[in-house]
């Protein structure tokens, strides 16, 4: 019997939140993305509270000049200044199941370049 779409992103989020356990002291970088909008917040876990947030509802001038990838890379960029400006630098990167291409992949390494660690 074949799997799901449901059924696959299902197990990719089950093995990525048993890897997280074992650094569950840091905070979280997790991203959900829909058909066509992207959002992150950073969340510490130990506390139950969420630290930043960026989402591309709020960039509405950007919407018109670009593609979904490159709003997906400026929401990693402001997630990642919005950090440091907290003192943030090390995260875990939860990518709640989604494959790690596109938009995922963009906002992941937009941050990388802005000085998160993950």
């Amino acid at each position: 019997m074949k799997k799901n779409i449901n059924q696959k992103k299902s197990f990719r989020k089950q093995r990525i939140h048993r890897k997280m356990q074992t650094l569950a002291h840091w905070p979280r970088l997790v991203v959900f993305r829909s058909l066509k909008q992207i959002s992150a917040q950073i969340i510490n876990d130990e506390e139950g509270k969420i630290l930043v947030s960026a989402t591309s509802l709020k960039l509405k001038s950007l919407k018109k000049k670009n593609t979904k990838t490159e709003i997906a890379a400026e929401i990693g960029k402001l997630i990642a200044k919005r950090a440091q400006e907290k003192n943030i630098k090390k995260i875990v990167f939860d990518r709640s199941g989604y494959k790690y291409h596109g938009r995922i992949k963009a906002l992941a390494e937009a941050a990388r370049k802005e000085g998160l660690i993950f």
